[in-house]
């Protein structure tokens, strides 16, 4: 069971202008669906969602995307055109773990971790990284093997504890992790002190499934051991992270040039919570 997992950014209606942005920034990269509600669009070859939403949720330092680079130069751009409109929150500097290093929010909100290090330690250009903090401080090491437990062909590719003489309220803790599932990287850590912020529906991953018995897994998988069910696909796991259970046919039913039909599948799926295909093709069939 491979499937295309990738983030789904929230916006407020400007979904398309951030998407420009940040093809702006890294090469190979273009907007690939351009919709009102929904604009796809590839970073360096990965795949993302920007969804208009509304104002609801915004994103936060939960989870940021971290990019390696092994240039000076474009690491000096990225942060110029990231920090630009937004906020920095650690400069642009020589750290102990990388020479180059910088923690940002950018303009709309999104985080970055930028580092200079070697392209082949990860082998990808834009990394989710997750932030465990304030009540779920802890929890880095129990989502990287919840989450590759679920996903077939997972592996860690490596856990960084704090030492002792790094302080008794993070010794244990995770300071860095990195592991694959679906053939892409995700990185884990946790944050210790206050941070008054958490995983919300503003950075949610969509999994793409071929048919009812690939969403019925990764619902009930996803959803064990406290999470919680929303609507349209939606849900959140015991961690508070967003997931969209999305089946193939979904796209193809509510995106058909025939609107009556695509209407009737739309106003279907308004009404679930998992996606159930059968339903969705009857309503589409008008039964």
């Amino acid at each position: 069971m491979k499937h295309n997992i990738h983030p789904c950014l929230w916006y407020d209606g400007n979904a398309k202008t951030a998407a420009e942005f940040y093809c702006s920034l890294f090469p190979n990269s273009k907007i690939t669906t351009d919709t009102p509600l929904v604009v796809n669009f590839n970073l360096d070859g990965q795949k993302f969602m920007g969804l208009n939403g509304g104002p609801t949720f915004k994103p936060n330092p939960s989870i940021s995307f971290f990019v390696i680079s092994e240039s000076n130069d474009e690491i000096n751009e990225l942060y110029k055109q990231l920090s630009e409109g937004g906020m920095v929150m650690m400069p642009l500097d020589k750290y102990d773990w990388s020479e180059q290093y910088a923690f940002i929010q950018d303009r709309f909100g999104l985080s970055w971790q930028i580092m200079k290090g070697k392209y082949s330690d990860v082998n990808q250009k834009i990394t989710p990284c997750f932030l465990f903090t304030d009540e779920r401080f802890g929890k880095a090491e129990e989502s990287v093997k919840f989450y590759t437990g679920i996903f077939p062909g997972s592996s860690v590719s490596g856990i960084l504890l704090y030492q002792e003489n790094e302080g008794a309220q993070v010794k244990g803790k995770v300071k860095h992790s990195q592991y694959i599932i679906d053939d892409k990287v995700f990185m884990a850590m946790d944050g210790a002190g206050e941070h008054k912020f958490g995983f919300n529906e503003a950075v949610s991953f969509v999994v793409e499934c071929s048919n009812q018995e690939e969403v019925d897994y990764y619902w009930d998988k996803l959803t064990a051991d406290g999470g919680q069910e929303s609507m349209c696909a939606w849900l959140k796991d015991k961690f508070g992270v967003s997931w969209q259970i999305v089946p193939a046919k979904l796209g193809e039913l509510i995106g058909s040039p025939d609107k009556e039909k695509a209407g009737r599948a739309m106003q279907a799926m308004l009404k679930m919570k998992k996606i159930i295909i059968t339903d969705l093709q009857k309503a589409y069939d008008g039964n």
